[in-house]
């Protein structure tokens, strides 16, 4: 099948990557010309396990190609899916103008009939206003005259993504579940005969109406951003009750009803979903004059859950940060990615920094775009173990392998105190106890020298 992708973000480069792997003929469109030049060159513009070698399988086999042209990127396309940017703003809704821009364009060039699908997580009723954008600009396009033909020309179809940043591939091409709103059975046909190939194991293909999907995507997120927070919260009240979040943790989550993923207590969730997602939610529940009070609770304590750790390291040093460095492991919002959107990381260097101290921060993927963002206000080191040279404490932000068994000779010899805050619950307290480490983490008594 031949299928168009417009925008070749995280979700639009996956998907149309993956599209391309079983067989379908896929033309990426993106008005970067720069982005789009080095993605012809072979240079996959994104970190993500595995997809460096579906891309570039999938170009030398001649099924995944790219352009700017939106009109050469349809023409022989039966399915387009739109994988466009949705910030929120600053009143904390989804910014769909990209989605409709691109959609008036489409009303202007389409030639035969297409389904348009809407990949992007978008607010209940961008289904309808993308059909509504479409038809606006139908009026002009010469292909189809009359308001019957224009009606009929297209169908839109909401398709979320359940894409886990740094399973991405794998959740793509091994679906749990894959969720088609449609009123429309061509539409639903066409959908169907794509998606097969990928549910071959039985795994479902659900169809329901466009704003079910759309909701659909929005409460899967929100859920499990609440699963989170809540787990941070029993964290907390553990560190004030003497508990330990980890038996607590194993104890709730051999509970089926429960389960044991999205259970790990940290220093909150970031990221390109949950922050934004849950904040859509929230401003959509508003619209419709419904006060959504636990998504708000959730939003209140992950921004606090952020810098939790932040008190722990000032009462070490008894409140007084100033002339202190630190070494920082960890940057990405979670590991196997280079994604800084929301990162915990990015607050804790905002926090030290203000109290006066320094940082030298270390991650396998997401320095270069720290650097872009915060230029000189921090210092990168080559690794992990360069980033602890005269560090008054070690700080890690991001559980990454790597950090999980380092060398603790090295740690020990470049740390100026045998100091670690961690935000991730990465070692264990009597393996710190065992290495003389004063150590504080989440939801877990402290280790004192």
């Amino acid at each position: 099948m031949n299928i168009a992708v417009v925008g070749t973000g995280y979700v639009g480069l996956v998907t149309g990557t993956c599209l391309a792997e079983t067989g379908n003929t896929v033309v990426c469109v993106d008005i970067n010309e720069e982005k789009v030049k080095k993605m012809k060159d072979g240079v996959v513009p994104i970190y993500e396990p595995h997809l460096d070698v579906l891309f570039h399988r999938n170009i030398k086999a001649g099924r995944l190609s790219f352009t700017t042209n939106l009109a050469e990127a349809i023409e022989k396309a039966k399915i387009i899916f739109l994988a466009l940017p949705t910030p929120p703003g600053e009143d904390g809704s989804a910014d769909l103008s990209y989605i409709i821009g691109v959609a008036k364009d489409l009303g202007k060039i389409i030639k035969d009939y297409k389904v348009i699908v809407d990949k992007s997580t978008v607010p209940v009723g961008t289904a309808d206003k993308v059909r509504e954008a479409m038809l606006e600009t139908m009026k002009g396009n010469p292909n189809f005259p009359t308001a019957t033909e224009q009606a009929s020309a297209f169908d839109v179809v909401s398709n979320p993504e359940f894409l886990r940043e740094g399973f991405a591939v794998d959740d793509f091409l091994k679906p749990d579940r894959v969720v088609i709103g449609s009123s429309n059975d061509r539409a639903r046909k066409l959908m169907e005969e794509l998606y097969k190939p990928y549910v071959r194991q039985g795994n479902p293909i659900i169809f329901m109406d466009e704003k079910s999907a759309e909701l659909t995507k929005y409460a899967a997120n929100a859920f499990l951003a609440t699963k989170i927070t809540f787990m941070n919260e029993i964290a907390n009240l553990c560190e004030r009750l003497g508990a330990d979040v980890d038996m607590v943790r194993i104890g709730i989550g051999s509970d089926e009803r429960i389960g044991k993923r999205f259970l790990f207590p940290g220093i909150g969730y970031g990221g390109s979903c949950f922050p934004k997602d849950v904040q859509a939610l929230s401003k959509s529940s508003k619209e419709v004059n419904y006060d959504f009070s636990l998504l708000n609770a959730v939003m209140q304590v992950n921004e606090t859950q952020k810098t939790i750790i932040i008190p722990k390291v000032k009462r070490f040093f008894n409140n007084d940060l100033k002339g202190k460095h630190f070494a920082l492991w960890g940057l990405a919002f979670k590991p196997d990615t280079d994604d800084i959107r929301e990162a915990p990381a990015l607050y804790l260097i905002k926090e030290l920094t203000a109290a006066g101290a320094t940082v030298t921060a270390f991650d396998p993927e997401g320095m270069p775009n720290v650097k872009q963002l915060l230029g000189n206000k921090i210092s990168f080191a080559e690794n992990q173990y360069d980033a602890l040279n005269n560090a008054d404490a070690l700080i890690i932000a991001t559980e990454w392998s790597v950090f999980r068994t380092p060398d603790f000779d090295q740690v020990t010899s470049k740390l100026k105190n045998k100091v670690i805050f961690d935000g991730r619950n990465v070692y264990g307290n009597d393996q710190m106890k065992q290495l003389g480490y004063h150590y504080e983490s989440i939801g877990r008594d402290s280790v004192t020298q």
